[in-house]
């Protein structure tokens, strides 16, 4: 049986919160931390665990058995940066295998990649971009940045697309996008024949680098 994967949530603002109930939500294990009681109170409805404790402290850490989890996110809000960086610090110190951490700003987040944060990201900064870039070309229902330069995206059917196929279409020369799966309904069908026309209701899972969905506009394929 596979073992269900354990996460610790550092920090119970807006983003832990939300991070800590969508995992719960899901089905995970998760460990939910803060120094201020109300919150732990309201939190530990939905989570499996919610403890007050210090998480700067390094034997509070141990005495919560933070080692044996799989992912540890620092969710420390921006007023307390020195917090936060003692919370990435300690995680890694004791042996969380991922370390996911929230940074104020481009300082913040080079000290915690120095110090061992497997990952760091800019919550505001990010929701910023996925909402600008569904502006910009009208379909894109959701948008991942899985790097710097790539994203996976998935894609509203275009008028002028319904009917054809994959091979016709050939969006990989004409748009710059890779198609990994098409959605239709409840199912997926991941990595679909080239010949298959597309229908109405299908929903396209794309990766593209992000110049190219920067200069992709789906409104202008309807011209």
């Amino acid at each position: 049986m596979k073992k269900i994967k354990q996460f610790a949530v550092f920090g119970l603002g807006k983003f832990g919160q939300s991070v800590a109930r969508t995992l719960s939500e899901a089905g995970y294990e998760v460990l939910a931390v803060d120094q201020d009681e109300r919150i732990i109170d309201e939190v530990s409805e939905f989570v499996t665990h919610a403890v007050q404790a210090d998480v700067t402290d390094i034997d509070a850490l141990r005495s919560l058995g933070i080692r044996n989890f799989d992912v540890a996110v620092i969710a420390i809000g921006a007023e307390h940066m020195q917090s936060s960086i003692m919370a990435t610090l300690l995680a890694k110190e004791v042996g969380v295998k991922y370390v996911l951490a929230k940074a104020q700003d481009d300082m913040h987040k080079k000290i915690l990649e120095r110090i061992g944060a497997d990952r760091v990201v800019f919550p505001e900064r990010e929701m910023g971009i996925r909402i600008g870039t569904n502006l910009m070309a009208g379909n894109i229902i959701d948008y991942i940045e899985v790097s710097p330069d790539y994203s996976i995206v998935e894609i509203e059917m275009v008028d002028d697309w319904v009917g054809k196929s994959l091979k016709e279409l050939n969006m990989r020369a004409v748009y710059g996008l890779t198609v990994m799966a098409i959605r239709h309904d409840n199912d997926i069908d991941i990595a679909p024949p080239a010949d298959v026309p597309l229908h109405e209701d299908d929903v396209l899972v794309v990766i593209a680098s992000n110049d190219d969905l920067h200069k992709f506009d789906v409104r202008k394929q309807k011209r």
